[in-house]
């Protein structure tokens, strides 16, 4: 009996508070890194959907130098579309584009805060 418990100590391996220590640091490093995860993610789509607006408003100014004969409230383009598109509007994926008669407003997917944009070209940005 005595040499069985000899034989075993001289195994390789790890013990099974070894390993409970290994994974408690994992949960720890875990539950740091995902909110803050969450967070830049966010972010990331809420400068998205500011460059959405600021692109929107370059395409409308871009279509109003095309046409002379059209004005902003004119140029109404509910989906990023039509007028926008022929300015050169590319819409940003998990962003919502929308020109209406007096402002564009750029709404991302997750993010916090939604974006618009007036004639004179200011960006008010707004939480959801």
């Amino acid at each position: 009996m005595l040499r069985q418990l000899r034989k075993k100590r001289n195994q390789k391996g790890f013990t099974l508070i070894e390993l409970m220590i290994v994974i408690a640091i994992i949960g720890i490093l875990a539950a740091i890194a995902i909110p803050n995860f969450i967070k830049y993610k966010k972010n990331a789509q809420d400068v998205a959907a500011r460059a959405a607006a600021k692109n929107a408003y370059t395409a409308v100014m871009a279509y109003l130098s095309d046409y002379a004969t059209s004005t902003w409230a004119s140029i109404v383009d509910a989906d990023g579309t039509g007028k926008l598109a022929t300015g050169g509007f590319r819409n940003t994926e998990g962003v919502t584009t929308t020109k209406t008669a007096n402002l564009i407003t750029c709404t991302p997917a997750g993010g916090a805060h939604y974006y618009e944009v007036t004639e004179a070209g200011s960006i008010t940005e707004t939480a959801k």
